[in-house]
């Protein structure tokens, strides 16, 4: 049986449309491993209502169209129980679904896959279109569920195509589970795991649903680690290449070739032109977008603080944890490991693993820092721009980067996110030295925010520097006490 955690207001989402008189089309789209199936396969089960899953089939070099046509037939009689029908062409597999549903009662038609479904037929979201228009849609007792990896896909073919206009229900990109709701996967050992434990395996996996699947909560952080993404057999040794073809097919070479440069260092549209010697508007700035709605990476602009001018080029960070520790830590070493030599070597003893481990943190806190907003007086108040912040030093030497800024109308707020064993008071200065090269506007109040995981020098809080410490802990909705 899956695990099933979080995603209520997922599941609330769909189940208002059974309260509606008439069929509903839903789009969930995600990265996989994700918990899409999982997802509406839940949903389907508290409905109590007949569900017909369909999936495609993954692509590879002997797949056709008729293949997936033969698939979608075969698996359509086998889930509702009718005689198999022939089909050459999608029309008339969609005949034979429509068929399937006569008569029943509520159902759940999901079609899993869809981008593999339609990949070899460049008719089929218009014939889906069509079947949707003439039949699907007259069962009024029918909620009708497509999803996919491929987020431009589907973004292309049905999203944004002029074809299914109107006709979307409910459209929405799965994420990540928020640290909070991951507790689950550690089940009755939670409450005996420590703070720090957890989201060091989050650092590693983020909220990815499958991955967290994979822990052993018996195990330290560093023996899952190093059982899953150093040992040969290792499922998170394995899985990007396994996925990533799959999403990206003829493109996938220039996507890793972002995702690589971004795993080093966030950079803009222009600095990665330059990487590429390419035109920033031409293939570049599609595969940045397709990266951005599979959700590997985000974008963002902000304000400069010292103008309050929107930055006009968007800063791109790798926004997904376990691509970000794969293609750092994981493939530069990918040889070694395979041949056996990582098995056994304790991780914190891995030259820079505090300065590793820190670094995925950061960027874990970053993915869910809007969880945080009551924690450090956000709530009610008219946030301007949020966003990572960086200034060159190119032409002054005095360069500065800002985990997080968020600006309000007459005030700043400056985040750091730290993970140290023990995080003393030179903390204080870092910060001032930031807030020095930073140059903020006088007229400007500034609140100083410390996100912190690790064992926190009591002369921090007595110093009084900081205007709100928030310790990790919050992430996964504990007091620091429950942590202990």
């Amino acid at each position: 049986m899956k695990k099933f955690f979080g995603r209520e207001s997922y599941l609330d989402k769909l189940s208002a449309l059974w309260r509606k008189s008439t069929s509903s089309f839903v789009i969930v789209a995600g990265r996989r491993r994700i918990g899409k199936s999982t997802l509406v396969e839940e949903f389907a089960n508290r409905s109590k209502c007949d569900f017909i899953e369909l999936v495609g089939l993954a692509p590879d070099e002997q797949m056709d169209n008729q293949k997936q046509i033969d698939n979608f037939c075969e698996r359509l009689a086998k889930r509702t129980g009718t005689p198999r029908q022939k089909a050459d062409c999608w029309a008339k597999a969609f005949d034979a679904l429509d068929d399937a549903l006569k008569g029943r009662r509520r159902t759940v038609v999901f079609l899993d896959e869809i981008s593999w479904m339609g990949k070899y037929d460049s008719s089929f979201a218009a014939l889906l279109k069509t079947a949707w228009d003439t039949q699907f849609s007259k069962h009024d007792r029918l909620i009708f569920i497509v999803a996919g990896s491929v987020s431009a896909w589907i973004n292309q073919n049905i999203q944004n195509s002029k074809g299914f206009v109107g006709r979307l229900s409910l459209d929405f990109t799965l994420p990540e589970l928020p640290p909070d709701q991951c507790l689950g996967f550690w089940g009755r050992k939670a409450d005996r795991t420590s703070t720090g434990d957890i989201l060091d395996m989050l650092a590693v996996t983020g909220g990815v649903p499958k991955y967290l699947d994979e822990i052993d909560p018996s195990l330290s952080p560093d023996e899952n680690i190093r059982r899953l993404c150093y040992d040969p057999d290792g499922y998170l040794f394995k899985d990007f290449d396994r996925i990533f073809d799959d999403i990206f097919g003829g493109s996938v070479q220039a996507k890793k070739r972002i995702l690589t440069i971004l795993a080093e260092k966030p950079a803009s549209v222009s600095e990665l032109a330059a990487e590429f010697g390419s035109n920033p508007n031409g293939h570049l700035s599609e595969n940045l977008s397709e990266l951005e709605e599979a959700g590997f990476i985000a974008g963002s602009k902000g304000t400069n603080p010292i103008t309050g001018k929107r930055i006009r080029e968007v800063r791109y960070r790798l926004r997904d944890n376990y691509t970000r520790f794969y293609l750092r830590y994981i493939l530069p070493k990918k040889e070694t490991i395979a041949n056996g030599f990582y098995k056994y070597v304790p991780l914190d003893r891995l030259p820079g693993w505090d300065t590793i481990m820190g670094l995925q943190f950061e960027n874990l806190v970053l993915n869910n820092i809007a969880s945080l907003a009551p924690l450090i007086g956000l709530i009610g108040k008219n946030v301007e721009s949020a966003a990572p912040y960086f200034k060159s030093g190119r032409k002054t030497g005095r360069g500065v980067q800002i985990d997080y800024l968020v600006q309000l109308p007459k005030c700043t707020y400056v985040i750091e996110i730290k993970r140290k064993h023990h995080i003393t008071a030179a903390i204080e200065d870092e910060m001032q030295e930031k807030l020095n090269r930073l140059k903020l506007p006088r007229n400007r109040s500034v609140k100083l925010v410390l996100i912190y995981a690790g064992e926190l020098d009591p002369a921090v809080e007595e110093n009084g520097f900081f205007d709100y410490l928030v310790p990790a802990d919050r992430l996964l909705g504990r007091s620091p006490a429950e942590s202990k």
